[in-house]
C-alpha cells in the first residue's frame, strides 16, 4: 500500500511538508508534497535547521502548492543538501519563487552576518545560513512549471493536476492520482484556500472526487467579518489617524495581502475618502511582487480590475497616484522623518523582521499612530504578541511601550473562513477521509466539530503519523 507521512504543518500553521511513498518494486517511489519553512521564534529556527538526511537521495520529485515561504521556503536547503530532481509547480508560482527565495536568502545572509559578529565578540563559533543565493539559483533551475488543469505524469505512475486555489498568484489545490494496493487512489491537498470575498484572486475551485483530503484549517475556528464592514472600519481608522496627525503602519505579507491593500486604498482614493497624501510601499520584495501582479493581469479577477480601470480611466498609472515605492534603505529611513499623515506598508507580515520593525522604533510609542494588522499572526511572532495585547515589546534589542492604537482587520484575510472551508469540504462526493492540517490546535478542533455537525468526519493528524492511502 502507498502511504503518506505528516512531516510538517501539524498542530501549527507553518512548515508544510508531507512525504508520499508510492508502491514500487523493489522499493517505493518517494515524492515530497511541499517543503515549507517553519515561522515563529527560536523553536521554528531549530526545526528549520534539522537536516533532511537520506531523504534527499531517495526523493524523485517535489510538488508545490504555491510560493509562500511556509510552503516553499526550505526548497533551497533541500537542494543545498543534494536534491537534484524536478520541482513541480504552477507557472506563476515559478515566477514568484524567483522573488521570494532570493529575498529569503538575502535576509538570511544579513541575519547570519549580525549573529556572527556577536559570536566573534563572545568567542563562539560562526554559523552558516540555511542556504544562499547560489542554492536558490539551483532550485529555480529545477522548477517545472505547469498550467491549471494540465495532467502531469510523476514517478511511480502518479498523476498530478493543479486547480486554482484562489489564495495568491499561482496558488493551487493539488490533485494526485496514486497507485496503491492494486487500486488507483485520489489524494487532494487544499493548499491554502482563498477567501472568495477578497479581491484580485478568482474563487477557489471546487473538487468533487477524492479518497483522501488534506485540508488547511488556519481559520477553522471562525468566519471572517464581511468585507464591506472591514472596509468601512479601515476607512474609519485612516480618517482617525489623519485627524490625530499620526502615521498608519500596515505590516503586510509581500505576496497577496500587499496587493489587496493597495487595491482598497486605490478605491478609497478615487472615492475621495483617502485623506492621507502619502502611501509608501516600503518593501523591495513587495514592490517586485506588485510589478509581477501587474504583468499577470490576465490571471486576476476581471471584475475587480474593471473597478480600478473605470475609476482611473483605463490608466494603471493613475490607480493610486500618491503611492511611493521605496526600494533603497536610504528611502526607507527617510520615511521615519515623517511624523504624521503617511500610510506605510512594509514587511514582514508577522513583524518578525523586515523594515516594519524599524518603523516600530519611531512610531509604536506614539498614541497618534495606528497599527493595522491585516494578516494571520503565528504563535511566537512579534505581531502575535501585539495582537494579544502586550503593553511592552522588544524590538531590535530595545524595549518599547505599545502606545499606538492596534486594529486587527480579519476581513482582509486571503484564507477561507470556517463556513467557506465547510462549503469546500461539502462538495466532495462519497465521503472521503479528511485530515486537518495548517492550523493551531484550537482552530483545528473547532473546525473538526463544525465539520462533524455537517456530517463530515475529519481527523487531526500527529507529527510523523503515517497513514495508508
Amino acid at each position: 500500500m502507498s502511504t503518506l507521512t505528516f512531516l510538517g504543518a501539524v498542530g501549527e500553521v507553518t512548515g508544510s511538508r508531507y512525504l508520499l511513498e508510492v508502491d514500487g518494486d523493489p522499493r517505493p517511489h518517494k515524492l515530497l508534497l511541499e517543503c515549507g519553512m517553519h515561522q515563529g521564534g527560536r523553536e521554528a529556527e531549530g526545526a528549520n535547521a534539522v537536516p533532511f538526511g537520506r531523504l534527499v537521495e531517495q526523493l524523485e520529485a517535489v510538488v508545490l502548492s504555491h510560493g509562500h515561504l511556509d510552503h516553499a521556503g526550505l526548497l533551497p536547503k533541500l537542494v543545498r543538501e543534494g536534491y537534484r530532481g524536478p520541482i513541480h509547480c504552477t507557472a506563476d508560482t515559478a515566477e514568484l519563487l524567483e522573488i521570494m527565495l532570493v529575498d529569503a536568502a538575502f535576509v538570511m545572509a544579513k541575519d547570519v552576518e549580525w549573529e556572527n559578529r556577536w559570536r566573534a565578540r563572545n568567542g563562539k563559533p560562526a554559523i552558516e545560513p540555511l542556504y544562499d543565493e547560489d542554492d536558490v539559483a539551483r532550485t529555480l533551475s529545477l522548477c517545472e512549471p505547469h498550467g491549471y488543469g494540465q495532467p502531469v505524469h510523476l514517478p511511480g505512475g502518479v498523476t498530478l493536476v493543479f486547480r486554482d486555489a484562489g489564495h495568491i498568484l499561482g496558488s493551487a489545490i493539488v490533485e494526485l492520482g496514486i497507485p496503491s494496493g492494486g487500486q488507483q487512489r485520489r489524494l487532494v491537498f487544499s493548499g491554502d484556500l482563498g477567501n472568495p470575498a477578497s479581491v484580485l484572486m478568482k474563487d477557489p475551485e471546487k473538487v468533487y472526487d477524492a479518497d483522501l483530503v488534506l485540508m488547511e484549517s488556519t481559520y477553522g475556528d471562525r468566519d471572517h467579518r464581511p468585507l464591506e464592514e472591514t472596509l468601512e472600519e479601515f476607512a474609519r481608522v485612516l480618517e482617525e489617524a489623519h485627524a490625530d496627525g499620526g502615521n498608519v503602519l500596515i505590516p503586510a505579507f509581500a505576496v497577496g495581502r500587499t496587493q489587496e491593500i493597495l487595491y482598497h486604498l486605490s478605491v478609497l482614493y478615487h472615492e475621495g475618502r483617502l485623506r492621507q497624501q502619502m502611501v509608501f510601499l516600503d518593501s523591495p520584495m513587495a514592490i517586485r511582487v506588485t510589478e509581477l501582479y501587474a504583468r499577470k493581469r490576465k490571471a486576476l479577477d476581471p471584475d475587480d480590475l474593471k473597478v480600478l480601470n473605470v475609476a482611473a480611466h483605463g490608466d494603471p498609472g493613475r490607480y493610486l497616484p500618491i503611492l511611493r515605492l521605496t526600494r533603497t534603505v536610504e528611502e526607507s529611513m527617510a520615511i521615519n522623518r515623517i511624523h504624521g499623515g503617511a500610510i506605510v506598508i512594509a514587511g514582514a507580515g508577522m513583524c518578525n523582521g523586515g523594515r516594519i520593525v524599524h518603523h516600530f522604533r519611531y512610531n509604536l510609542e506614539r498614541p497618534s499612530t495606528r497599527l493595522v494588522i491585516v494578516g494571520f499572526q503565528a504563535e511566537g511572532t512579534l505581531g502575535r504578541q501585539i495582537v494579544d495585547g502586550a503593553e511592552r515589546v522588544r524590538v531590535l534589542g530595545e524595549e518599547l511601550a505599545v502606545k499606538a492604537r492596534v486594529h486587527t482587520l480579519g476581513g482582509f484575510s486571503a484564507h477561507a473562513g470556517q463556513r467557506q472551508l465547510i462549503g469546500w469540504a461539502g462538495a466532495f462526493r462519497d465521503h472521503p477521509r479528511f485530515y486537518l492540517v495548517h492550523g493551531e490546535p484550537g482552530a483545528q478542533q473547532a473546525l473538526q466539530a463544525a465539520l462533524a455537525g455537517s456530517g463530515i468526519d475529519a481527523e487531526i493528524p500527529a507529527y510523523r503519523q503515517r497513514i495508508e492511502l
